[in-house]
Protein backbone atom coordinates (compact mmCIF):
# COMPACT_ATOMS: atom_id res chain seq x y z
CA UNK A 1 0.00 0.00 0.00
CA UNK A 2 3.21 2.38 0.90
CA UNK A 3 4.91 1.50 -2.25
CA UNK A 4 1.97 2.19 -4.52
CA UNK A 5 1.26 5.66 -2.76
CA UNK A 6 4.28 6.77 -3.24
CA UNK A 7 4.38 5.65 -6.95
CA UNK A 8 1.09 7.18 -7.52
CA UNK A 9 2.74 10.36 -5.73
CA UNK A 10 5.21 10.57 -7.85
CA UNK A 11 3.46 10.15 -11.19
CA UNK A 12 1.33 12.85 -9.96
CA UNK A 13 4.16 14.92 -9.37
CA UNK A 14 5.72 14.09 -12.93
CA UNK A 15 2.13 15.22 -14.33
CA UNK A 16 1.79 18.37 -12.33
CA UNK A 17 5.38 19.33 -12.93
CA UNK A 18 4.96 19.80 -16.95
CA UNK A 19 1.07 21.39 -16.47
CA UNK A 20 3.03 23.79 -13.62
CA UNK A 21 6.08 24.33 -16.34
CA UNK A 22 3.32 25.33 -18.92
CA UNK A 23 1.73 27.74 -17.18
CA UNK A 24 5.45 29.34 -15.98
CA UNK A 25 5.88 29.83 -20.09
CA UNK A 26 2.48 31.59 -19.97
CA UNK A 27 3.08 34.08 -17.13
CA UNK A 28 2.01 37.66 -18.50
CA UNK A 29 -0.05 35.75 -21.01
CA UNK A 30 -3.20 34.78 -22.67
CA UNK A 31 -4.13 31.01 -22.48
CA UNK A 32 -3.28 29.58 -25.28
CA UNK A 33 -6.62 28.70 -27.45
CA UNK A 34 -6.89 25.41 -29.17
CA UNK A 35 -5.85 24.89 -32.83
CA UNK A 36 -8.73 24.15 -35.75
CA UNK A 37 -8.77 20.67 -35.38
CA UNK A 38 -10.72 17.31 -36.91
CA UNK A 39 -13.83 17.39 -35.65
CA UNK A 40 -13.75 13.42 -35.34
CA UNK A 41 -11.64 13.27 -32.12
CA UNK A 42 -14.41 15.53 -30.03
CA UNK A 43 -16.57 12.30 -31.22
CA UNK A 44 -13.87 9.61 -30.68
CA UNK A 45 -11.48 8.21 -32.60
CA UNK A 46 -13.04 4.92 -33.25
CA UNK A 47 -16.38 4.95 -35.57
CA UNK A 48 -19.84 4.75 -33.84
CA UNK A 49 -21.91 1.81 -34.18
CA UNK A 50 -25.56 1.09 -33.02
CA UNK A 51 -27.84 -1.06 -33.69
CA UNK A 52 -29.90 -1.10 -37.40
CA UNK A 53 -33.10 -1.44 -38.58
CA UNK A 54 -33.55 -3.90 -41.31
CA UNK A 55 -33.20 -1.91 -44.56
CA UNK A 56 -35.87 -0.68 -47.08
CA UNK A 57 -35.88 0.20 -50.56
CA UNK A 58 -36.28 3.65 -51.21
CA UNK A 59 -39.74 4.62 -53.73
CA UNK A 60 -39.07 7.16 -56.48
CA UNK A 61 -41.72 8.90 -58.59
CA UNK A 62 -39.94 9.98 -61.80
CA UNK A 63 -43.10 11.95 -62.78
CA UNK A 64 -42.96 14.26 -60.21
CA UNK A 65 -40.90 17.10 -59.62
CA UNK A 66 -40.90 17.14 -56.00
CA UNK A 67 -38.43 15.12 -53.95
CA UNK A 68 -39.42 13.17 -50.70
CA UNK A 69 -38.61 14.36 -47.30
CA UNK A 70 -37.31 17.85 -48.92
CA UNK A 71 -37.82 21.02 -47.40
CA UNK A 72 -37.09 23.36 -50.62
CA UNK A 73 -38.19 22.75 -54.65
CA UNK A 74 -34.79 22.15 -55.64
CA UNK A 75 -32.45 21.18 -52.52
CA UNK A 76 -32.86 20.60 -48.83
CA UNK A 77 -30.68 22.63 -46.96
CA UNK A 78 -30.41 20.88 -43.80
CA UNK A 79 -27.36 18.98 -43.28
CA UNK A 80 -27.08 15.74 -44.43
CA UNK A 81 -23.36 14.64 -45.45
CA UNK A 82 -20.16 14.70 -43.83
CA UNK A 83 -19.03 17.86 -43.35
CA UNK A 84 -21.91 19.71 -43.31
CA UNK A 85 -22.87 22.05 -40.91
CA UNK A 86 -25.64 22.52 -38.42
CA UNK A 87 -26.43 25.04 -35.66
CA UNK A 88 -27.05 22.87 -31.62
CA UNK A 89 -29.66 24.71 -29.50
CA UNK A 90 -28.63 24.17 -26.02
CA UNK A 91 -31.39 24.88 -23.15
CA UNK A 92 -30.69 22.82 -20.20
CA UNK A 93 -33.33 23.91 -17.08
CA UNK A 94 -33.02 21.07 -14.71
CA UNK A 95 -33.97 21.21 -10.67
CA UNK A 96 -34.25 17.92 -8.74
CA UNK A 97 -35.41 17.73 -4.95
CA UNK A 98 -34.62 14.20 -3.42
CA UNK A 99 -34.53 13.81 0.52
CA UNK A 100 -33.94 10.10 2.02
CA UNK A 101 -34.36 9.26 5.80
CA UNK A 102 -33.38 5.26 7.23
CA UNK A 103 -33.74 4.36 10.32
CA UNK A 104 -32.99 0.85 11.50
CA UNK A 105 -32.35 -0.86 14.97
CA UNK A 106 -32.05 -4.10 16.37
CA UNK A 107 -31.53 -6.26 19.40
CA UNK A 108 -30.96 -9.44 20.21
CA UNK A 109 -29.81 -11.92 23.44
CA UNK A 110 -29.32 -15.12 24.46
CA UNK A 111 -28.41 -17.24 27.72
CA UNK A 112 -26.55 -20.43 27.74
CA UNK A 113 -27.12 -23.03 30.83
CA UNK A 114 -24.75 -25.99 31.76
CA UNK A 115 -26.88 -27.62 34.60
CA UNK A 116 -25.92 -31.29 33.89
CA UNK A 117 -23.59 -32.32 30.98
CA UNK A 118 -22.05 -35.55 31.97
CA UNK A 119 -20.56 -33.83 35.41
CA UNK A 120 -18.50 -31.37 33.53
CA UNK A 121 -19.89 -28.96 35.19
CA UNK A 122 -17.93 -29.85 37.93
CA UNK A 123 -15.14 -29.64 36.03
CA UNK A 124 -16.13 -26.04 34.64
CA UNK A 125 -16.74 -24.93 38.29
CA UNK A 126 -13.58 -25.43 39.91
CA UNK A 127 -11.49 -23.92 37.09
CA UNK A 128 -13.63 -20.94 37.12
CA UNK A 129 -14.06 -20.57 40.77
CA UNK A 130 -16.70 -20.58 43.56
CA UNK A 131 -19.18 -18.41 42.39
CA UNK A 132 -19.75 -20.05 38.82
CA UNK A 133 -23.44 -20.96 38.21
CA UNK A 134 -24.14 -23.70 36.24
CA UNK A 135 -27.50 -22.69 35.65
CA UNK A 136 -26.74 -19.22 34.26
CA UNK A 137 -23.63 -19.86 32.10
CA UNK A 138 -23.13 -17.76 29.58
CA UNK A 139 -25.67 -14.87 28.95
CA UNK A 140 -25.21 -12.98 25.32
CA UNK A 141 -26.67 -9.54 24.46
CA UNK A 142 -26.37 -7.01 21.59
CA UNK A 143 -27.88 -3.84 20.57
CA UNK A 144 -27.50 -2.18 16.68
CA UNK A 145 -28.94 0.55 15.09
CA UNK A 146 -28.58 3.06 12.31
CA UNK A 147 -29.87 6.50 11.48
CA UNK A 148 -28.92 8.49 8.14
CA UNK A 149 -30.56 11.36 6.47
CA UNK A 150 -29.93 12.79 2.79
CA UNK A 151 -31.17 15.30 1.04
CA UNK A 152 -30.15 16.95 -2.61
CA UNK A 153 -32.07 19.99 -3.91
CA UNK A 154 -30.02 21.07 -7.74
CA UNK A 155 -30.72 24.13 -9.98
CA UNK A 156 -29.02 23.85 -13.37
CA UNK A 157 -29.52 26.54 -16.17
CA UNK A 158 -27.01 26.51 -18.94
CA UNK A 159 -28.52 28.61 -22.76
CA UNK A 160 -25.91 28.06 -25.48
CA UNK A 161 -25.60 27.80 -29.45
CA UNK A 162 -22.55 25.62 -31.10
CA UNK A 163 -22.19 24.95 -34.44
CA UNK A 164 -21.56 21.23 -34.98
CA UNK A 165 -20.34 19.20 -37.86
CA UNK A 166 -21.51 15.91 -39.01
CA UNK A 167 -18.44 13.47 -39.00
CA UNK A 168 -20.26 10.27 -40.04
CA UNK A 169 -23.39 9.17 -41.53
CA UNK A 170 -24.41 5.69 -39.68
CA UNK A 171 -26.24 3.21 -41.96
CA UNK A 172 -29.91 3.62 -41.12
CA UNK A 173 -28.84 7.40 -41.62
CA UNK A 174 -28.48 8.82 -38.33
CA UNK A 175 -25.62 11.03 -38.05
CA UNK A 176 -22.90 11.83 -35.93
CA UNK A 177 -21.83 15.35 -34.75
CA UNK A 178 -19.40 16.79 -32.86
CA UNK A 179 -18.83 20.69 -31.95
CA UNK A 180 -16.21 23.00 -30.51
CA UNK A 181 -16.68 26.80 -29.86
CA UNK A 182 -13.73 28.78 -28.05
CA UNK A 183 -14.26 32.24 -26.71
CA UNK A 184 -11.51 34.46 -24.97
CA UNK A 185 -12.13 36.93 -22.79
CA UNK A 186 -9.22 38.78 -21.39
CA UNK A 187 -7.07 35.75 -19.63
CA UNK A 188 -10.19 33.35 -19.92
CA UNK A 189 -10.95 30.84 -22.19
CA UNK A 190 -14.22 29.10 -22.54
CA UNK A 191 -15.11 26.09 -24.00
CA UNK A 192 -17.78 24.31 -24.79
CA UNK A 193 -17.80 20.85 -26.39
CA UNK A 194 -20.81 18.94 -27.62
CA UNK A 195 -21.11 15.64 -29.35
CA UNK A 196 -23.62 12.84 -30.00
CA UNK A 197 -26.16 10.93 -32.58
CA UNK A 198 -29.12 12.79 -33.88
CA UNK A 199 -32.13 12.06 -36.67
CA UNK A 200 -32.38 13.71 -40.09
CA UNK A 201 -36.08 14.20 -38.95
CA UNK A 202 -34.91 15.96 -36.11
CA UNK A 203 -33.43 18.32 -38.06
CA UNK A 204 -35.41 21.97 -38.56
CA UNK A 205 -36.08 23.64 -41.37
CA UNK A 206 -33.64 26.45 -40.77
CA UNK A 207 -31.06 23.43 -39.92
CA UNK A 208 -30.93 23.45 -36.09
CA UNK A 209 -31.55 20.68 -33.50
CA UNK A 210 -31.69 21.06 -29.80
CA UNK A 211 -29.69 19.16 -27.59
CA UNK A 212 -32.68 17.09 -25.96
CA UNK A 213 -33.38 15.19 -29.48
CA UNK A 214 -29.24 14.21 -29.35
CA UNK A 215 -28.60 10.92 -28.40
CA UNK A 216 -26.01 9.79 -26.18
CA UNK A 217 -25.11 13.38 -25.86
CA UNK A 218 -22.05 14.81 -24.19
CA UNK A 219 -22.37 18.25 -23.65
CA UNK A 220 -19.24 20.00 -21.75
CA UNK A 221 -19.00 23.56 -21.07
CA UNK A 222 -15.52 24.56 -18.85
CA UNK A 223 -12.59 27.44 -19.33
CA UNK A 224 -9.24 27.43 -18.85
CA UNK A 225 -7.56 30.31 -17.37
CA UNK A 226 -6.30 32.69 -14.25
CA UNK A 227 -9.92 32.23 -12.71
CA UNK A 228 -10.14 28.10 -13.07
CA UNK A 229 -6.25 27.88 -11.97
CA UNK A 230 -7.60 30.09 -8.53
CA UNK A 231 -10.91 27.50 -8.34
CA UNK A 232 -8.48 24.29 -8.89
CA UNK A 233 -7.40 22.61 -5.37
CA UNK A 234 -3.35 22.05 -5.78
CA UNK A 235 -2.74 18.58 -6.78
CA UNK A 236 -0.94 17.60 -3.55
CA UNK A 237 -4.34 18.67 -1.43
CA UNK A 238 -6.29 15.99 -4.34
CA UNK A 239 -3.45 13.58 -3.37
CA UNK A 240 -4.41 13.57 0.18
CA UNK A 241 -7.91 13.74 -0.10
CA UNK A 242 -7.75 10.64 -2.57
CA UNK A 243 -5.07 8.59 -0.45
CA UNK A 244 -6.27 9.75 3.05
CA UNK A 245 -7.92 6.92 5.01
CA UNK A 246 -9.66 9.31 7.42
Amino acid sequence: MIRRAVLCSLVLAALSACGTAQRLSQIGEEPPMSPIDNPVSIAGRSPITMPMPAPQAEVYAPNSLWRAGARTFFNDQRANRVGDILTVNIDITDSATVSNSTQRSRSGSEAVSLASVFGLERVVENAVGGDFDPGNAADFGSDSSTAGNGAINRAESVELTVAAVVTQVLPNGNMVIAGRQEVRVNYEVRELLVSGVIRPEDISATNTIQHSQIAEARISYGGRGHITELQKPRYGQEFWEIVSPF
